[in-house]
């Protein structure tokens, strides 16, 4: 009997769907997170009667076959990029992005990382940078006696001196955008790297053709949805506990054979 082995595939990729949804549910209140579904795939089947085939000599054919599927396997565990909503700060370095697009960020190592999450901070020499100090690209210098900083729709940034009155533009920030954004690589930190699914980034200007406008002093929650992860959960529970039951069935089942006298 295959229904052992068909069912522990079905145990199995519930477990992986249950983490998946756990992992969403956890990051809830992470800024710019991205909530993952998984998805399945039924495995190969095995042929009793091949539809198609020969059922006499006259040339009729098999209109419907028998075929014995093998279970289950995970295909992919993907990203939804829908727009999060919009949380005040009322942080001068805080931002959002509305639509499309990624901030850049420079790693130590010098590859670019991008991300959702705006919550910027200021390094000691007045860099632009993440909260585990990195560089946003393209590098913006906030000079320490600054006394107001005003960032636009499309990423000017403007600052006002001290004993001044007329503000000064000391940077432009860029968006990148790609073919498939649910192909890029997490790194964890709410950073991602390109891959060869994603594509390479198309960097520009924000609020231009394609690419989503900046809003200061607001970031994005995370676009998990409470409501709808715990019926996926409850989902995912029950359909674990009926394969567990097929189990014990198909248990019982080769338990009364065995006894057969």
């Amino acid at each position: 009997m295959q229904s052992l082995s068909i069912a522990a595939t079905g145990m199995m990729a519930q477990q992986l769907n249950v983490e998946v949804i756990s992992n969403n549910v956890a990051n809830m209140s992470t800024t710019g997170y991205k909530r993952q579904k998984a998805t399945f795939q039924d495995l190969m089947y095995q042929d009793l009667r091949r539809v198609g085939s020969n059922s006499s000599d006259a040339g009729t054919i098999v209109p419907a076959g028998v075929q014995v599927g093998m279970g289950v396997r995970t295909a992919a565990v993907t990203r939804i990029t829908a727009q999060g909503n919009l949380d005040i700060t009322e942080n001068k370095l805080d931002m959002a992005i509305q639509g499309r697009g990624y901030f850049r960020i420079q790693l130590p190592s010098g590859a670019d990382a991008f991300t959702r999450a705006g919550n910027f901070l200021t390094s000691p020499d007045g860099q632009l940078v993440t909260s585990d100090g990195y560089t946003v690209q393209p590098g913006i210098t906030i000079p320490a006696d600054a006394t107001d900083i005003n960032i636009n729709a499309q990423g000017q940034v403007e600052i006002t001196l001290t004993g001044q009155t007329d503000p000064q533009v000391v940077g432009q920030l860029e968006l990148a955008t790609f073919q498939n954004p649910a192909g890029l690589n997490p790194l964890g930190d709410n950073l991602f790297t390109e891959s060869p699914a994603s594509g390479t980034p198309v960097t520009g200007t924000p609020a231009s053709d394609g690419f989503g406008s900046l809003l200061q002093g607001y970031l994005e929650t995370s676009n998990v949805n409470a409501v709808s992860e715990i019926t996926n959960l409850i989902t995912a529970q029950r359909a674990y506990e009926m394969n567990a039951k097929m189990i014990t069935a198909t248990d019982e089942m080769l338990s009364v054979t065995s006894n057969l006298r």
